[in-house]
């Protein structure tokens, strides 16, 4: 008998100004993208497969292992800031990148955030 996969899709949209974050990823330099832990990304599970999308362009990346965090500080217990995002140097500087997307102060405050580590 063959076995299923329960493995999923999940589609990670990227705005064209965030076209470096795409590249950083495809090219295998960033290995953790975050997002705001609202209901969309809460069903992402450790072996699904995120569809990493910009500006018509679109790439699949597996994903290690997914971990939830209450806050942006808790989220740097675990990660330096650089690692999310290597522009940024402080955890200062990655908490005002993430309150600069609209509605993420609320929805950080609200459902907290996910770290997916990809393959």
């Amino acid at each position: 008998m063959e076995k299923i996969s329960k493995n999923k899709n999940h589609t990670l949209v990227f705005a064209e100004v965030n076209k470096d974050t795409f590249e950083a990823i495809r090219s295998g330099k960033k290995k953790i993208e975050t997002r705001a832990g609202s209901v969309k990304y809460q069903k992402v599970k450790s072996g699904d497969t995120l569809i990493m999308s910009c500006a018509g362009k679109e790439f699949p990346k597996k994903v290690k292992k997914v971990r939830h965090f209450k806050s942006i500080p808790a989220l740097f217990k675990v990660y330096t800031p650089y690692e999310i995002n290597d522009k940024t140097k402080s955890v200062a500087e990655a908490t005002k990148v993430y309150y600069g997307y609209s509605g993420y102060k609320e929805k950080i405050a609200k459902f907290g955030l996910f770290a997916f580590e990809l393959e």
